[in-house]
């Protein structure tokens, strides 16, 4: 790693990732957008469904995530997620899918039926579809 850059870390329960030439990278807070760079203050923040936008010196990676924790700290950027995938591993037919089970969950409006989790699901489908179109080339 050079002086200008920092590293990544991510960990989801089925996953796990590196990356060591990163210039920048952007998540979804649950307060909104952030950005960090090199030598950024430490810092913890829950994250939520959203785009995740790493910038290394000659590429930029774009993953849909479904909410985790962001730590910084010394250059060290670490993301437990709870799910990612790179926009070329979407699968549009389940994310479909999955957007119409949880539409149908919260259409029903049925006392069995966790409406928050059906939110959820339906926010994450939501976010890889809309990732889907918007990086398809």
């Amino acid at each position: 790693m050079d002086a200008k850059n920092f590293q990544i870390e991510i960990a989801t329960p089925q996953d796990h990732r590196n990356f060591d030439q990163v210039s920048s990278c952007s998540a979804p807070g649950i307060q909104g957008r952030f950005q960090i760079l090199l030598n950024h203050a430490p810092f913890i923040s829950l994250l939520d469904v959203g785009e995740l936008r790493i910038d290394m010196s000659e590429e930029m990676r774009h993953f849909a995530i479904s909410g985790g924790f962001i730590q910084v700290l010394n250059n060290k950027v670490l993301f437990l997620l709870d799910s990612i995938e790179s926009v070329e591993e979407i699968d549009i037919q389940r994310a479909e899918a999955a957007l119409e089970r949880a539409k149908n969950r919260i259409d029903r409006k049925e006392q069995d039926i966790d409406i928050p989790r059906a939110k959820l699901a339906y926010a994450r489908a939501l976010n890889r579809l809309d990732m889907a179109k918007k990086f398809s080339a």
